[in-house]
């Protein structure tokens, strides 16, 4: 039996604990009567992975098995879910890959000769070679490629997208045209958090800024109480108006994966333990991997850090309706990631580390830094948030590496010039956002090369507005103070400096919660 996440509340005999920071990691002592919330420990993997796709497409949920759905002449679509997922990249052979050759054995046995794979990358930069290959597997590759049957989604692409109405708040559903005209759609999912999956997989993964425009605004994540926690996310919401329309037009059959916390590949494996479990050899394994970062060029970290594989288990599957597909990922989620917490802090304590959706392969840069910690990390709750409204957050990132001019271009220009103006979500929103989405420039980068959309540094900031908007103090520690004040926030050389800074805000004694991820944790917290 795996254990359970729980709250570990700091006494004198806790030992420091490890605190993400970028492309590195500290050990921090907290101070005393810190609550700490580890996530659960990882449930075993399936060992017979073949057997359970084949399962999952032979025994759907709400449909036919997919062989009874595939004839001859059809034309049939495949997509899934592109490198943002899973954090970090799969080990090989990646799941998608195994469900994608079975989906395409099937289709050969029915006589299907109408083939394409695309991948739902919506304004995400386009996927390389060999990312793509690093997916679906160096046979499907191969045969699809070459002959341009597997390709990235371009979300300007006027000629290949289908605009199929509006919901009835008014939303535009555009998507691929491809994927619309398409007698079945299978979508290949990996439900990282329970963030993921379900509508929001066509409806956003093969959506054009026209559609996207609705629900990835500042009004619209600011009442998104949690991502996670769909009840309460007006972001799914809409994504679900848009969902169901294009499901009494387009017939999708969804295929929905979960992961275990298998993280971390050796000699990293002590990062997925509770500290005071460490064994010799962990203690041995972090002390080296300290000291050989802290030596390391920069570059050299980055390497290391981005050219690791995590050895996930795969935890279920499940095939065939939508929604009723993602009932079962959503309780599979929670089964592993699911922590209850009573009440809120004063102080929210979290760690961000060197990878987010956004920056695989990549530098994090500071928006991308925030939308990970005031976004994701801070939205990795249910029911309420982990901190007080109007308390304080405090974050562990550098804030310096940079910006990556092949995958982030619209992202200097948007650091340098709209927020040395205002850090407002709604202004930046409404005054700078269209000019940055129809930008010639940016469309041609997003098209031709790896860039991300000219509009997606804006919906970074968005992911953090509701953050921004409930509490009263964002602090990070070992911040540059120059990208800190830009970002308008603050910075603090240690977490006693932090604290003393936020006193204004929470005063001298608060109560302070560090959230220990990653692994991935879902605090279910109860007031």
């Amino acid at each position: 039996m795996t254990r359970p996440g729980f709250v570990l509340e700091v006494d004198d005999r806790t030992p420091p604990l490890v605190v993400h920071e970028g492309l590195g990691f500290r050990l921090e002592d907290f101070p005393l009567g810190t609550r700490v919330i580890y996530p659960p420990e990882s449930l075993p993997g399936i060992a017979d992975v073949e057997g359970a796709v084949r399962d999952a497409l032979l025994h759907p949920v709400d449909s036919d098995p997919l062989p009874e759905r595939l004839f001859a002449g059809m034309r049939l679509t495949i997509a899934f879910d592109d490198v943002s997922l899973p954090l970090p990249s799969m080990r090989r052979p990646d799941i998608r890959q195994r469900i994608i050759e079975q989906v395409l054995t099937m289709a050969a046995e029915a006589g299907v000769d109408d083939v394409e794979i695309i991948a739902a990358n919506a304004l995400h930069r386009r996927m390389t070679t060999a990312e793509l290959e690093h997916i679906v597997g160096e046979r499907v590759f191969r045969s699809f490629h070459p002959q341009g049957k597997l390709y990235n989604f371009d979300a300007e692409d006027r000629d290949a997208l289908s605009h199929l109405g509006t919901t009835e708040r008014g939303e535009d559903i555009e998507i691929s045209k491809r994927a619309a005209e398409s007698d079945l759609l299978v979508y290949v999912n990996v439900n990282l958090v329970a963030m993921d999956g379900g509508h929001k997989s066509v409806g956003i993964g093969l959506a054009s800024y026209k559609s996207l425009r609705h629900h990835h605004n500042a009004h619209t994540m600011v009442h998104s109480r949690s991502f996670m926690d769909h009840q309460k996310s007006a972001m799914h919401q809409s994504a679900w108006r848009i969902g169901r329309v294009i499901k009494d037009t387009v017939p999708v059959f969804q295929v929905e994966t979960t992961l275990n916390n298998d993280v971390f590949p050796r000699p990293y494996e002590f990062l997925m333990k509770r500290e005071w479990e460490w064994s010799v050899r962990d203690q041995a394994s972090m002390l080296a991997a300290r000291r050989g970062l802290a030596l390391a060029p920069q570059k050299l970290r980055h390497k290391i850090f981005h050219d690791l594989r995590a050895p996930y288990g795969l935890t279920g599957i499940a095939a065939g309706e939508v929604e009723a597909v993602h009932e079962q990922t959503l309780a599979r989620v929670h089964r592993q990631q699911l922590v209850e917490v009573q009440g809120t802090s004063d102080v929210l304590v979290m760690g961000v580390p060197y990878l987010g959706p956004y920056n695989v392969n990549s530098s994090m840069n500071p928006v991308l830094a925030t939308c990970m910690g005031l976004g994701y990390y801070f939205n990795s709750y249910r029911g309420h948030p982990v901190v007080r409204r109007g308390g304080a957050v405090i974050l562990y990132h550098p804030l310096d590496e940079g910006f990556n001019q092949l995958h982030h271009p619209s992202y200097v220009d948007f650091y340098e010039e709209v927020l040395a103006e205002t850090t407002d979500p709604a202004v930046i929103g409404e005054k700078y956002e269209r000019q940055f989405a129809e930008d010639p420039w940016y469309r041609h980068l997003y098209r031709t090369s790896h860039a991300y959309h000219g509009v997606h540094p804006f919906y970074m900031w968005y992911w953090a507005a509701h953050a921004m908007d409930h509490v009263g103090d964002v602090i990070w520690v070992g911040g540059d103070r120059r990208a800190a004040a830009r970002l308008g926030f603050r910075a603090a050389s240690t977490l006693a400096d932090a604290l003393e800074m936020a006193s204004g805000t929470v005063g001298t004694s608060p109560s302070i919660t560090y959230l220990h991820n990653p692994p991935h944790l879902l605090a279910d917290v109860r007031v």
